[in-house]
């Protein structure tokens, strides 16, 4: 079997095509209407507590009747009683990420549960074929949130881990629009994971005020920092420079968890404090400028990779 033909098996969505499980950007809403048009919807559940987890795992299953997957970091606190929930639930998929994939996999899997690993390098990949998962997210350091502290590009990542696993590879970061889908596929990804495109959508939780400062963003608003702690793509605002400043005075690992604090993801991107808050977004952020219900997002992506393959059959031949 194909590693596009196992991935199919695990997705079992009309297009390969990953919507990705974004803290406050994610929930119930957002996967559902994935699901409905086509692609695969994930349920971030990397900011809820277990109770909420529950609520939107009960409101997926009235509203979509194909597999989705719940993105679970696996440093969340209260991990193990997500692992009941999902378990509870009969998730098809976990997307696991932030820690090590031997951790869960073997139990997920033994309930019948598919595990898709997020990995930022070629030896992460490795590490998570070995581990067993089914297939394995490989995500540049264009992406928005939580990245690899090694700040590989896509370009580089998607093929060099393509030629090191023999399982299916969802390429992910940077990816926006049906090009980029093409040129994903055409570095050997299976599939593609798409994320930020999705934030600004009609229906994702993300609060209005963050997604209009995205559409107000430009080349070079969002940056990698924090690596101390654990590396994020954030886009400028207050509390960025905040960071920098305290970079600047010396700060060191505790001086910069404290700056940190707690719950300024969700100041920033849920509650809309542009200023006090953490805008987790990707690159491509510079380069969108509508939003709109998913279902126009998939069809849009679709058009221009079906055009863009088209172009791609009528490149000179060098032979």
């Amino acid at each position: 079997m194909s590693t596009q033909q196992a991935l199919q098996n695990i997705l079992q969505s009309k297009y390969p095509i990953v919507q990705a499980g974004m803290v406050w950007c994610s929930g119930w809403k957002l996967a559902a209407a994935s699901c409905n048009a086509g692609i695969f919807g994930v349920i971030g559940a990397g900011s809820m507590y277990p109770e909420i987890l529950d609520e939107h795992l009960e409101k997926m299953s009235k509203n979509v009747s194909t597999p989705f997957a719940v993105n679970l970091p696996l440093l969340y606190p209260s991990i193990h009683e997500h692992i009941d929930l999902i378990l509870r639930h009969k998730v098809p998929v976990v997307i696991t990420s932030a820690g090590s994939p031997k951790k869960f996999t073997k139990q997920l899997q033994e309930s019948g549960i598919k595990v898709i690993h997020v990995v930022s390098s070629v030896l992460h990949a490795q590490k998570a074929a070995s581990a067993g998962v089914d297939a394995i997210v490989a995500e540049g350091v264009e992406a928005g949130g939580h990245n690899g502290r090694d700040e590989i590009s896509t370009f580089v990542l998607t093929p060099s881990v393509r030629d090191a696993v023999q399982i299916p590879v969802i390429a992910a970061g940077g990816i926006r629009n049906g090009r980029g889908i093409a040129a994903a596929l055409a570095l050997g990804a299976d599939g593609v994971q798409i994320g930020s495109r999705f934030v600004l959508s009609e229906e994702s939780s993300a609060h209005a005020a963050f997604k209009n400062e995205l559409l107000r963003s430009k080349e070079g608003d969002t940056i990698l920092t924090l690596k101390e702690l654990a590396p994020v793509r954030l886009l400028k605002n207050k509390f960025f420079q905040d960071i920098l400043d305290a970079y600047a005075q010396g700060a060191d690992k505790e001086a910069l968890a404290q700056l940190l604090g707690k719950g300024r993801a969700k100041r920033g991107m849920f509650e809309g404090d542009l200023i006090e808050g953490e805008l987790e977004i990707g690159q491509v952020a510079a380069y969108m400028d509508t939003i709109l219900p998913v279902e126009q997002i998939v069809q849009s992506l679709i058009n221009e990779f079906s055009a863009t393959k088209e172009k791609i059959t009528n490149l000179p031949s060098w032979t």
